[in-house]
């Protein structure tokens, strides 16, 4: 039979179930991904569960999104995850080192492996020949326990790639193209798979811009070839010896097909306020800008910058504009630095920040109110950027130089010279000494975990009531995203350790009296919240179903579900279900009260439930998508209190 490099990838790991795409599969986990924003949490997790050391190959705990240390909470929990990646056997990237998904590609990724992260955008090693997939914390701290990891078997989504991109056009508008032709929710339960003569025309850090975006399309995963372009990038990293070639049998099919041809790709702009509201540059050329903002992990490569700053030599950024430049990578930094980089962007007028995620997750960098921010970044949802009402743009490093000069959107075939030479280097710089490998378990084992005074214990989750009355506290429409359940930024994830603390910010971009409410009935009951399509879509960050939780919600009842949000809200005990007839939805109201009864027995016995609504002589016919496992899981209330069972028995 012959394989996709995807289907490889899964049956190369496959522990439990079969490769039939919806069913539930469990995989081994090779490696494991963290981040401060959602790493302080898994830490917890692995304390709660009794975890004495890492069972995977690599698991890595990286400091690259709350490096903003306006008060002590930050550094506090810096040295808590710092202490718990040598009590647990992980390696540690410090604060200044560089955004987890580069800086793990340089360092860790290896083709053939199966990589879980923490961060929704670790789909972006997919480029490296690997099966690199965001998940909520605690999968990832059962992945880091050696336990697998469930996820519904996706479908393949075969893009064919051909021709070479014209000048002026790059990685990010391929990914912007796929976007404007699929949306947010077109790659719900596939993987997308690359492949094609085009390929050879796409660097390892191309495929990064690409692979990093298929979160946006809702994707499970990106999977590239492990090809010499892969060995070609590892040899430059120091790490030939860790490349093999991975790619799809002659005669291997796709469950779905695509094809991009290069050669015609154009400039494209995603809108406010979504990553799917994608249009061709000419529909945007001449917006005024008030930011343009050039790096994180969708534009991470060493041409993501030189490119720009070769723009930018010798001008001066417009009056009224801020150009920020947002390095990646430690690596990059010097890299950019040695060749002159740098110093043409500060020439220029560009304010140059820290390596890190940044303005990416609201972490500074947040723009004007009532003015456009142009980004490389991958997401522009509604106050992602800091500020509340924020109006981002998405484009490409070409399009954000262009425009910074020019101080509007500017399509940058139209610069007026000579798109410029920028060759890959053909040496880096290597360094791994913010980068601590793990300690070995005989000293590890002795390390005191280092609590600052912001660090919460999880509080005890209930087990799923058999009969409920909940009072539906919001009502919403389509495309909700994690940043609108629970905002990140410097206001709000400096709490990541502390839920109490986090919980008051529960859907406040939604509605800011969500929390007053919320905490009124929340002993008496409890409550619910309905929703249109693809809610939950964006960050894996498990606060946006721990706080809802935490605040009393024990039913989501949607259109349909954003794939990691809906196995948060599972792993914690919030009943997920879905409409059977769509149209229910608006015939709800804020207020309306449904009467759940004998629910226990319910979800075991059928997929669909019928539940009435209090008063109005209706009743909906709701389902849910559960497997065994995790019915088991929600009626104990979450995944902590079923391992803790299992250890405890």
């Amino acid at each position: 039979m012959s394989y996709n490099v995807t289907q490889k990838l899964i049956k190369e790991h496959l522990l439990e179930g079969e490769m039939k795409p919806g069913s539930e599969i469990g995989l081994k986990i090779d490696q494991t991904l963290t981040q401060d924003a959602t790493g302080t949490m898994v830490m917890l997790e692995l304390e709660a569960m009794g975890i004495d050391r890492a069972k995977t190959e690599a698991s890595a705990q990286y400091v690259d999104h709350n490096l903003i240390q306006e008060d002590s909470k930050n550094p506090d929990d810096h040295l808590f995850l710092e202490s718990a990646a040598k009590r647990f056997g992980l390696y540690f990237s410090r604060p200044g080192n560089g955004v987890s998904h580069p800086v793990h590609m340089q360092r860790l990724a290896k083709p053939g492996k199966t990589l879980l992260g923490s961060d929704s955008h670790t789909c972006a090693n997919g480029c490296m020949g690997m099966l690199a997939m965001g998940a909520g914390g605690i999968d990832v701290a059962m992945a880091i326990a050696g336990e697998p990891f469930y996820v519904k078997m996706p479908k393949v989504w075969g893009v064919k790639v051909t021709g070479e991109l014209p000048d002026w056009v790059s990685a990010k508008d391929v990914i912007l193209e796929m976007l404007r032709r699929h949306g947010v929710k077109g790659g719900v339960n596939h993987v997308f798979e690359y492949y094609g003569p085009g390929l050879k025309n796409l660097t390892a850090m191309d495929r990064h811009v690409i692979a990093n975006m298929g979160a946006e399309l809702g994707a499970t995963g990106t999977v590239f070839p492990s090809d010499d372009e892969t060995k070609r990038f590892l040899k430059l990293q120091g790490r030939e010896e860790d490349w093999i070639e991975l790619k799809a049998d002659d005669g291997a099919t796709y469950d779905v097909h695509d094809e991009i041809d290069l050669s015609e790709i154009t400039p494209m702009v995603a809108k406010p306020s979504s990553p799917g509201n994608v249009v061709p540059i000419e529909e945007v050329d001449g917006e005024p800008i008030y930011q343009s903002y050039i790096g994180s992990s969708a534009n991470p490569g060493y041409r993501d910058f030189a490119i720009a700053s070769k723009i930018v030599e010798g001008k001066r950024v417009a009056d009224g504009v801020s150009l920020d430049l947002n390095p990646t990578s430690r690596q990059m930094l010097i890299d950019l630095s040695q060749q002159g980089h740098i110093a043409n962007f500060l020439q220029a007028g560009a304010r140059l920040h820290q390596a890190g995620c940044n303005g990416c997750i609201g972490m500074g960098q947040a723009p004007a109110t009532g003015r456009n921010s142009l980004r490389t970044t991958p997401r522009n949802f509604p106050g992602r950027s800091g500020t509340k009402e924020d109006s981002v743009f998405l484009c490409s490093p070409e399009t954000a130089a262009i425009s910074a000069l020019n101080g509007k959107i500017t399509d940058p075939r139209k610069a007026g010279f000579d798109y410029p030479d920028v060759q890959e280097l053909d040496q880096l710089t290597i360094d791994t000494r913010l980068l601590d490998a793990p300690l070995p378990f005989e000293e590890a084992k002795e390390v005191e975990l280092v609590k600052g005074p912001n660090v919460a214990s999880i509080p005890e989750m209930d087990e799923l009531p058999n009969d409920m009355e909940l009072p539906i506290l919001l009502k919403m429409g389509d495309d909700i995203s994690t940043d609108e359940i629970l905002a990140g930024g410097a206001r709000v994830l400096p709490y990541r350790s502390n839920l109490p603390e986090i919980s008051k910010f529960t859907f406040e971009i939604v509605d800011d009296t969500y929390y007053d409410r919320a905490m009124e009935i929340r002993d008496q009951g409890g409550h619910a919240i309905v929703a249109g399509a693809n809610y939950g879509q964006g960050s894996s960050r498990e606060h946006a179903a721990l706080a809802p939780k935490y605040l009393g919600m024990k039913v989501a009842v949607v259109t349909d579900f954003a794939r990691i949000h809906w196995q948060n809200l599972a792993n914690f005990g919030v009943l997920p279900l879905t409409f059977v007839n769509e149209s229910d939805l608006n015939d709800l109201e804020q207020g309306d009260v449904l009467v759940f009864s004998g629910l226990r027995d319910k979800i075991k016995q059928s997929n669909q439930i019928e539940v009435e609504v209090k008063g109005k002589d209706k009743t909906l016919k709701l389902e849910h998508a559960l497997s065994e496992r995790q019915i088991e899981i929600m009626q104990m209330g979450g995944l902590i209190n079923w391992v803790k069972n299992r250890l405890e028995g």
